[in-house]
């Protein structure tokens, strides 16, 4: 019997030096060193990324309006997109945080092997004398299970205000989302007007830049024959390369704006589109009433609701530690089962309660209070820094609203003189080489203005867009997921000018109606075609924002040709009237101005567009004005 036991004792002495062995043979064979991508692995990381980042995209149909632009960067831009999912994410989580407060039912099951019996004997306490023969209650081999049915009041109260933390990180999620679909209103604003500004002088900078390559061809012969001065010849040459640099500059400048919208839509790289060509938009008035934005930009900036659901968070996490110090309270109840012979009952059920309680963490009540002032000054401090910070932003954004204004009207004023040199120069130019090279100039210097005023109309509608995402206004609807573009587009104009009436202004996104205008030329000189001084005129008011057409509700614009007597020169003028079908006059004015002695159709056409721009302000005022009064009922 001793032999027996021996023999098991050293066996059990050995057994720990193999188990160390061996695990130590199992850590030295799942060492892991690092392993960099392999490149077709990156490779393919890069094909899968470029799928999925134009996955389920609506093919382009046509022009792309700007209600078609906001509803295809809503639906399709990537950081929209990710604010989606963190929103979904947190939603996701407040569903697990409610789910911590349900009662526990844990069940498990097990089976018990072991290589001899268990039991004991029992010995007198106090003559030590052995009373029992060794004997066992438990199988060597039983499984046995069991399914438990818990509730702890402090683990419920903890996951309560977790849960209700977790609320408020859903809230907080949304109100990122907000921030970037408001930014991505502001951002597609400014790059829209930009392309479509682009788009529209596009085609006449490539018909400018061939005429001025023609241009430096023939100044360069003509010096090189001695027909102009080497002096004369390089400052003309000089003068057409520094109006193209300042085309090219400015085209370039917005034609860069195409790409971002392209970027903010999240089309393809490489993709073509156009934008819709339509009046520009009346823009509301400079004068704002400050006090009205500045409350709604303080009751609507997400970051400011984002704090108060911070603040709440912070509150909810004071009460989560005042709670943990309470007593934990634990009931528990539930079935039982062992395959256990020996056991009298291998059935059964029990219940209980226990309570168990820190004391310790009492000592941590002051530091906890301590905490929680300052916290709450903190989230005060912060949110009223913030505040400041939201309503300098109006108040920035409302004086930039306004010096843009002006920018615009001073570069409108600006294109409009330079489009009238441009038709005088034009109007009075002969077939010498210096004379068509001043018209290139003035024609280059007047593209250069159209661009600039492009470009400053563009940064009127940006600094609206700053003014109404300060203010903080949702100006695009809350669904969209499953939408499809044309529905998600109507939804999106009638939201836009719901939301701007809000910001206490006139409607940005109204789009500024005026009456067609029907333009008439009469009296033209014999040999001078009545078509293409019809047409120069039509072309001047289409690049001035009006309509050309010929129905019955288009105010009639008309310029009769007159010569003027004069001694010395030859001189001429245009009647300009403006009138209703009917025949009632709107406006009349004269146009006088030098021609040539015997004036060509390039000529008139050139003396009738000085006319047409000497007048068109107020054409446009009078056709939006008209347009108004009919609209009343």
């Amino acid at each position: 019997m001793s032999k027996s036991l021996t023999v098991n004792k050293s066996k059990l002495v050995g057994a720990p030096t193999w188990a160390a062995a061996a695990i130590a043979v199992l850590l030295a064979g799942c060492s892991v060193n690092p392993v960099q991508l392999s490149q077709d692995e990156i490779a393919q990381r890069v094909t899968n990324d470029q799928t999925q980042m134009y996955k389920d995209q609506v093919p382009l149909g046509g022009p792309i309006s700007y209600s078609d632009a906001l509803a295809r960067a809503l639906k399709y831009n990537l950081d929209y997109r990710l604010k989606m999912m963190e929103s979904s994410l947190a939603r996701g989580l407040l569903d697990v945080s409610a789910a911590d407060m349900l009662p526990k039912l844990v069940a498990d099951a097990g089976y018990n092997e072991r290589n001899n019996d268990s039991g004991g004997i029992s010995v007198g306490i106090e003559d030590r004398v052995v009373s029992l023969r060794p004997s066992t209650s438990e199988e060597r081999s039983h499984y046995y299970g069991r399914a438990t049915l818990s509730w702890n009041a402090l683990d419920f109260g903890l996951a309560y205000f977790r849960a209700k933390q977790a609320a408020d990180e859903v809230n907080i999620a949304e109100e990122r989302r907000r921030k970037i679909l408001q930014n991505i209103v502001q951002d597609v604003r400014n790059a829209y007007w930009r392309a479509l500004g682009a788009q529209r002088l596009l085609a006449e900078a490539d018909q400018l830049s061939t005429r001025i390559d023609d241009a430096l061809g023939k100044s360069r012969e003509a010096e090189r024959a001695g027909v102009l001065p080497p002096t004369q010849g390089l400052a003309y040459q000089r003068a057409l390369l520094d109006a193209m640099t300042l085309v090219n500059a400015k085209r370039q400048e917005m034609q860069f704006a195409k790409r971002e919208l392209a970027a903010l839509m999240s089309l393809p790289p490489g993709t073509e589109f156009t934008l819709v060509d339509k009046p520009e938009d009346r823009l509301a008035p400079a004068a704002l009433d400050i006090d009205k934005l500045e409350r709604s930009a303080l009751e609507n900036r997400p970051e400011l609701r984002e704090e108060d659901y911070k603040a709440r968070v912070g509150i909810n996490e004071t009460r989560k530690q005042i709670a943990a110090l309470f007593p934990s309270l634990n009931l528990y109840a539930g079935p039982r089962y062992d395959s256990n012979s020996f056991l009298y009952n291998s059935n059964w059920a029990d219940a209980g309660l226990s309570v168990s309680m820190d004391l310790f963490r009492l000592a941590a009540i002051p530091a906890i209070n301590r905490t929680n002032e300052a916290r709450k000054r903190t989230d005060e401090a912060r949110r009223q820094a913030l505040a400041m910070a939201v309503i300098t932003q109006v108040r920035v954004s409302v004086e930039r609203y306004k010096l843009a204004v002006v920018d615009q009207e001073l570069a409108a004023e600006s294109s409009r003189v330079d489009q009238r040199l441009a038709s005088v120069s034009r109007a009075g130019s002969s077939n010498r080489l210096e004379s068509e090279l001043e018209t290139l100039r003035t024609d280059s210097r007047a593209l250069v203005s159209r661009f600039q005023f492009a470009t400053a109309y563009a940064a009127t509608q940006a600094s609206y867009a700053r003014v109404l995402n300060s203010v903080g206004i949702d100006l695009l609807p809350d669904t969209v997921t499953g939408t499809d573009i044309p529905t998600l587009a109507s939804a999106i104009d009638k939201s836009l000018l719901e939301g701007e009436k809000m910001v206490f202004v006139q409607t940005a996104a109204t789009q500024a109606l005026s009456r067609p205008i029907a333009v008439r030329v009469v009296n033209l000189p014999a040999g001078v075609g009545e078509p293409a001084v019809r047409s120069a005129v039509e072309r001047i008011v289409a690049r001035n924002d009006l309509r050309t057409a010929q129905g019955s509700d288009a105010l009639v614009l008309t310029l009769s040709f007159e010569r003027v007597d004069s001694r010395a020169t030859a001189r001429a003028q245009w009647r300009v009237t403006l009138a209703e079908p009917g025949g009632r006059q709107l406006l009349s004015q004269s146009y006088v101005s030098f021609l040539p002695d015997t004036p060509s159709e390039r000529s008139l056409g050139a003396f009738a567009e000085a006319a047409a721009l000497s007048v068109i302000s107020d054409v446009r005022r009078l056709a939006r004005e008209s347009a108004s009064v009919a609209q009343k009922p």
